[in-house]
């Protein structure tokens, strides 16, 4: 086969639509933008959430709360997750996404303190609450902060 034999599949090519060509194009006229308004203008049309001077839906309902755009967002593991690693494994950020346990790492990975720890392990990350911390060193391991 050579590349000027190629073509798409049947029926994966649409033509587009060509308005305001005449009457025989079915899009004649006023190209299929009825007769006159807003719509119908050059440059026409209102701007998205635009209810026509009404009070609009994002305005109208009530606003609760605030949002910290500079904190720091971690994503968590719990101790007792961490049971599944073997004896003397150093588990960091790569481990934890490669093993599932972490989909996205935003700004590190903090360890929980829910759940029982048996195996000595080196855990590296970003935070440790305190009760992980103490369950991670009480099992023989080490909590290293990144």
């Amino acid at each position: 086969m050579q590349i000027h034999e190629l073509v798409p599949a049947p029926d994966s090519n649409k033509d587009r639509k060509r308005v305001g060509r005449g009457h025989g194009s079915g899009n004649g006229k006023t190209a299929g933008k009825g007769h006159k308004g807003q719509k119908a203008r050059s440059g026409g049309g209102v701007r998205i959430g635009f209810e026509g001077g009404q009070m609009p839906l994002a305005r109208r309902i009530p606003k609760r709360g605030f949002n910290n755009i500079f904190a720091a967002e971690y994503a968590t593991v719990n101790v007792g997750d961490l049971e599944r690693f073997t004896e003397g494994t150093v588990v960091d950020t790569e481990l934890l996404c490669a093993s599932g346990l972490v989909k996205k790492v935003c700004d590190g990975v903090k360890i929980l303190g829910d759940g029982e720890l048996n195996t000595k392990l080196t855990v590296k990350a970003a935070k440790f609450s305190k009760s992980a911390q103490e369950k991670i060193e009480k099992a023989g391991g080490k909590a290293e902060v990144i």
